[in-house]
């Protein structure tokens, strides 16, 4: 059995997905939808534990050889990404559909499409196939599109259809810039692509497919000024849906930034030839700060998050622009720990709905009394967005400016400096409404029930934990971006 983990890792979610749609019985497909994504995680956490001794696993599908058949390929870098996909799940999916318009006796559309969602993201990190790519992209996508609409108002059904119209653009660029790879080397499979590649890379054609590629990762990873989906998506979705797609959706589209980079068409040629760097670098700048500034300057706790989001993505893309070994070790290991800080502070967006029925930041007045465990979460999670020393926001950031020091790039040292500023005006904004104003008149203490309560609180700790414990996370990032420069062209 052991044997079969990376298929297992795909085929438990997707499989399982049709049937609780005849299954049906409310508390059989919860139970059954946690358990998938208990054992997803137990199994990506196999993986990791095992590309990290032995290597690179390589598993034919069908035992049919490349490029003739279709493969997984598993490495420490998209190992790491299985764990961060599957741990989220696992921690926010016990939550269920609470906060949404899921009517009663309809639970099992929910966690079917939550599991075509997870199953999808899992994929698309796990494949070693091109084409596959965009399958499992499409997979996760459509069941995005149907997560975000089960919000609680009619503003969830706009956000999905504008997510619906652009993911669908961005899908397109992707599949045309892998349709002009293969057409100049008559293979999909990422290994032997790279190979292939190595005397056409100079093309027109490869150039142009690489550009296409791009702008459609670019779309799903909500790089700046190609993010507008974003806002209203994270929004007006269900807190756990908000929770999961923030932790995830954007990690595994920059994982694939990241294997197109360095993978398939190699750094060398990207950054020294194609100087990508000139364009990524600018843009991620400009996400962190202007992502930064619109949260400060939103009224809606799960709003300023979204916009929070868009900054933090520009951390991750500056990590890869700055083509260096520190620069990817930053990028990757932002991918757990925003992972992390984002999902407890999302999930305390749900809190807040339950107890008092709005993520206006108005009405977030006096929580540290009313709500103490949920408004301290906020705390906790916030220095870590800030950078704080003991969080994992601290760790990612020292690494990153660690990388742009190494290059002494000073400008865009002291503009990370400057960003982390910014993000302490908005965690700041938060803690002033908690702390230092009045509750409304008549409000009482109400804590959220313990099954919100719970997850908030994992992540939570886990992003103090990891700010101090960073041999597990920081190797495995450092190790990930030794074997992706090692095999870069």
């Amino acid at each position: 059995m052991s044997e079969h983990l990376p298929a297992l890792q795909v085929l438990l979610p997707i499989l399982m997905a049709p049937v609780f749609l005849i299954v049906r019985n409310a508390a059989a497909v919860r139970v059954g939808a946690i358990a998938v994504t208990i054992a997803s995680l137990a199994i990506s956490l196999a993986l990791l534990g095992h590309v990290r001794e032995s290597g690179t696993i390589v598993y034919e599908m069908g035992n049919w050889p490349r490029p003739l058949g279709i493969e997984y390929a598993i490495d420490v870098t998209n190992a790491f990404v299985l764990v961060i996909v599957s741990m989220i799940g696992a921690v926010v999916l016990p939550i269920g559909c609470r906060n949404s318009q899921v009517p009663d006796g309809r639970e099992y559309l929910f966690y079917a499409a939550f599991l075509l969602c997870f199953g999808g993201l899992l994929g698309v990190a796990i494949t070693g196939d091109a084409f596959n790519i965009f399958v499992f992209l499409e997979i996760s996508s459509l069941a995005t599109y149907v997560l975000i609409a089960m919000g609680r108002d009619r503003r969830a059904i706009m956000a999905a259809y504008s997510y619906l119209i652009v993911g669908t653009i961005g899908a397109t660029f992707f599949l045309i810039g892998v349709g002009l790879l293969y057409q100049m080397t008559g293979t999909l499979n990422i290994a032997d692509l790279a190979v292939r590649l190595e005397d056409v890379k100079e093309t027109r054609t490869v150039i142009v497919a690489f550009s296409f590629a791009m702008v459609g990762i670019a779309i799903k990873l909500a790089v700046l000024p190609l993010h507008h989906w974003l806002p209203n998506a994270y929004t007006h979705a269900p807190p756990v849906v908000s929770a999961f797609l923030s932790a995830t959706a954007t990690k595994v589209a920059y994982y694939l930034m990241l294997r197109f980079v360095y993978t398939i068409l190699g750094a060398s040629f990207v950054f020294d030839v194609l100087r990508f760097d000139l364009i990524l670098t600018p843009l991620s700048l400009a996400a962190m700060f202007i992502g930064s500034l619109a949260a400060i300057y939103q009224s809606d706790l799960k709003r300023l998050l979204a916009y929070s989001s868009i900054a933090q993505i520009g951390y991750m893309t500056l990590g890869l622009s700055l083509n260096s070994e520190l620069g990817a070790t930053a990028g990757i290991v932002h991918l757990f720990n925003h992972a992390l800080m984002k999902g407890g502070l999302f999930l305390v967006a749900g809190c807040l709905l339950l107890r008092i029925g709005s993520t206006s930041i108005a009405e977030m007045r006096g929580l540290g009394a009313r709500m103490p465990l949920t408004a301290f979460a906020v705390v906790i999670a916030g220095l870590g967005m800030i950078g704080v020393p003991g969080t994992v926001g601290f760790v990612s950031k020292w690494v990153l400016v660690s990388a742009a020091i190494d290059q002494q790039a000073w400008l865009i040292t002291a503009l990370i400096l400057m960003s982390s500023l910014l993000a302490l005006v908005y965690i700041w904004r938060l803690i002033e409404v908690m702390y230092l104003s009045e509750a409304p008149e008549g409000a009482e203490r109400s804590e959220a029930p313990a099954l919100y309560l719970v997850p908030t609180w994992v992540l939570v700790i886990a992003s103090v934990y990891f700010g101090f414990a960073t041999d597990s996370t920081l190797g495995v990032a450092r190790t990930a971006a030794q074997q992706l420069l090692g095999g870069a062209g």
